[in-house]
């Protein structure tokens, strides 16, 4: 009896140790939640002081829509794309980005493809997308029709398949600062996933989010963007607006609403067509002021060590091409002289060989006259 009494008060123990322990873990999960609520909770001011407000046309006199693509596995594009899973460094933009969809506190836009419209009507449902893009998900505390919210668990969330993201850039020339300004818009995560056959992996553009909806929270996350300096100086709002991005542009607004692939099938011509607007872009702020004297100094310098230059390799070339004149003279001078040399003893061994023969023709003639001279000296003789 003392046994089983024993044994029902170690069961009854370990049931309340359990229980205890599972309320423990419960609550820490919901301080957790609470916490990260608490943080993301933004209010009215805090918006309005991140909100960058749109210049209006009439105080615009040049203005250029510029769409880029960001690849994340390349230079500091790395800082959107990195911690893969939320950890105490922080969580990645795309996680930042999801959390605020599935809590009903920002909005997000139809990717249509060069026609985007911030409008009521094309705000996407957040249901929707998720099941589009096989997001498991359940529906959270306080969700109603009127404002959704959703639970996603942290490895539901494909942030490992977010490499690249699109960016609507804007450049303005402002006539109230008389400065060029250049600003993001809006920003659309891609997600590169590979089919049930494998191969290489096939871009889909999710959703547009404009920057200013997400701002204030961006600058609650900081991130390192140097591997030499592990020290987080920069927020991701400060990433966009010291522009410290680097991306390809793809687009730019046209009447036609094509891609510079369509405009320029060829790669040499895609590739010229870029490097072109970009140079066109960082020369219109310079091309717009008078320089001053400084940089007409520095300008009159390079223009003469650009003249002295090109002058020391055409005389360069002048002189090698003098050098090459001289050499060419004196190999025609060497062969004029060589052919008269052989010409002139051609002359001379025909002269001795005349001579030769001359010689071998008087000798018989001077015994002819001899043995003539003798037969007449006999024949006196006689007489």
């Amino acid at each position: 009896m003392k046994t089983l009494k024993l044994i029902l008060a170690t069961l009854l123990v370990g049931a309340v140790a359990s229980t205890a322990s599972a309320q423990v873990v419960k609550k820490n999960d919901s301080d957790r939640k609470a916490k990260d609520e608490k943080a993301a909770a933004i209010t009215g001011r805090q918006q309005s002081f991140y909100e960058v407000k749109e210049a209006s046309d009439a105080d615009l006199q040049w203005m250029k829509v510029i769409y880029r693509s960001l690849d994340l596995t390349k230079g500091k594009n790395s800082a959107l794309y990195y911690p893969e899973e939320p950890n105490e460094d922080g969580q990645s933009l795309f996680f930042i980005i999801m959390r605020l969809l599935a809590n009903d506190q920002i909005c997000a836009y139809e990717y249509l493809d060069g026609r985007e419209m911030f409008t009521d009507e094309y705000k996407i449902k957040v249901d929707e997308m998720l099941d589009r893009f096989h997001i498991m998900n359940s529906p959270a505390k306080g969700s109603n029709d009127k404002h959704p919210k959703y639970d996603i668990e942290d490895a539901d969330i494909p942030g490992n398949e977010i490499l690249s993201y699109y960016i609507i850039e804007r450049w303005e020339f402002d006539t109230r600062s008389n400065q060029m300004k250049t600003r993001v818009d809006a920003l659309c995560p891609v997600l590169h996933r590979m089919d049930e056959f494998g191969g290489e992996a096939i871009k889909y553009p999710m959703f547009w989010v404009k920057l200013n909806d997400i701002r204030p929270y961006m600058a609650q996350q900081y991130v390192f963007t140097d591997d030499d300096n592990n020290l987080s100086r920069y927020s991701l709002d400060d990433f966009f607006k010291l522009n410290m991005y680097t991306g390809d542009i793809y687009k730019t607004k046209n009447l036609r609403n094509q891609s510079l692939r369509q405009q320029f099938p060829d790669e040499e011509a895609y590739k010229h067509a870029q490097d072109s607007i970009e140079q066109r872009l960082k020369a219109f702020n310079k091309d717009l002021w008078v320089p001053s004297r400084e940089e007409l100094k520095a300008r009159a310098e390079a223009k003469a060590k650009l003249e002295a230059e090109k002058n020391g390799e055409e005389t360069e070339e002048a002189a090698d091409e003098t050098a090459t004149d001289d050499k060419a003279k004196k190999e025609s001078k060497k062969s004029v002289k060589t052919k008269r040399g052989s010409k002139a003893e051609k002359e001379k061994d025909a002269k001795a060989k005349s001579s030769k023969s001359k010689v071998k023709e008087r000798k018989p003639k001077a015994t002819k006259s001899a043995s003539t001279g003798a037969a007449r000296s006999v024949r006196n003789r006689k007489k």
